[in-house]
């Protein structure tokens, strides 16, 4: 069964229900837990007021059913979303202030949902970032009027966000201590978005010294590596392959794949090993080495990450619903 609401009751629901509220701590008033509606799901969510246009959410829950939430325009702060489980686990969303557009939103049941949220008032981005008047250029698309369209950017999450939202979600501190160091993180996290916003802007300028020969040739590097997802080449290898220099290489895969040779391998090799796991014929240590993990243990963190279930549950899965069909 597949449940519709607008985004407001939705909200309303999760949020604004104060028979889902758990009564915080009282040193920890500024985060407030929430259940997850029992007629929607399992998990909890959890809204952290960290100081003035400054506010933290951190969600964990799985759904019994599929939701459709449906949102009009309306406006927006500055924000950026880590999703840590579900469909789009290992991908982070970055959106500036402005109108957001209406549309709807798809809520799977299929796997749990957990993410972290951050919402930043223009005003106190300006603070950190440089005043309106004075914000770089660079920065300036994510700035935006009311009645303008925001910036909206999605990326991969990498390591160093990974160990910033591992530290943040296991905080080991309370009270006051804990809300600064809850904003040292997302300050952290920002950081990092901005840094890899930035370097995307410098890689679409790089990408107009592709020609159609160079995007031929970074074709061809994805299909070697697709090819040799156990043992592939390095980037200087690879380079010399396809008979382009390095760095052309990295900016065209920018272009190309909108991610870095490295994620290119990756999110491959993932998507393979889900392909053979789903078959059900070859293990997890088998699956592991026929893609290039030589460990097992990374392996199953990196399928954990990307698909939100250990492979060996998926796996076991697979197989009884394939003895359940013959």
């Amino acid at each position: 069964m597949t449940l519709i609401l607008s985004q407001s009751a939705y909200q309303q629901l999760v949020y604004e229900s104060e028979e889902n509220q758990l009564t915080p701590d009282s040193a920890d008033e500024f985060d407030v837990t929430y259940q997850y509606p029992v007629k929607l799901g399992n998990g909890y969510s959890r809204c952290i007021d960290l100081r003035t246009g400054l506010d933290l959410d951190i969600a964990n829950y799985q759904l019994h059913d599929e939701i459709i939430t449906r949102s009009s325009e309306r406006e927006h702060l500055i924000e950026y979303t880590f999703e840590i489980s579900g469909l789009k686990a290992g991908t982070y969303g970055f959106f500036g202030s402005g109108l957001a557009p209406g549309g709807s939103l798809e809520h799977s049941p299929m796997l749990p949902n957990a993410w972290v949220s951050v919402h930043v008032e223009p005003e106190l981005f300006c603070e950190w970032f440089g005043h309106q008047e004075e914000l770089p250029t660079n920065l300036q698309p994510l700035i935006r009027k009311s009645d303008q369209k925001y910036y909206e950017r999605h990326g991969k999450t990498t390591s160093a966000m990974q160990m910033a939202l591992q530290q943040l979600l296991n905080c080991p501190y309370q009270g006051n201590t804990k809300r600064v160091y809850l904003e040292s993180k997302v300050w952290e996290l920002m950081a990092l978005v901005v840094d890899q916003f930035l370097e995307s802007q410098t890689m679409e300028t790089n990408s107009k010294t592709l020609n159609a020969e160079d995007i031929e040739r970074i074709h061809y590097a994805s299909e070697i590596l697709l090819a040799q997802l156990d043992q592939p080449p390095s980037l200087m290898e690879l380079a010399r392959m396809v008979g382009i220099n390095d760095n052309k290489l990295k900016v065209g895969f920018k272009q190309v794949f909108n991610t870095t040779v490295f994620g290119y391998l990756h999110d491959c090799r993932m998507e393979r090993s889900r392909q053979m796991l789903a078959a059900g014929k070859l293990s997890v240590t088998e699956t592991a080495k026929a893609v290039g993990f030589a460990n097992r243990g990374y392996f199953a963190a990196s399928f954990r990450r990307k698909f939100g279930v250990n492979p060996g549950i998926f796996l076991n899965e697979k197989r009884q619903k394939s003895k359940n069909s013959v």
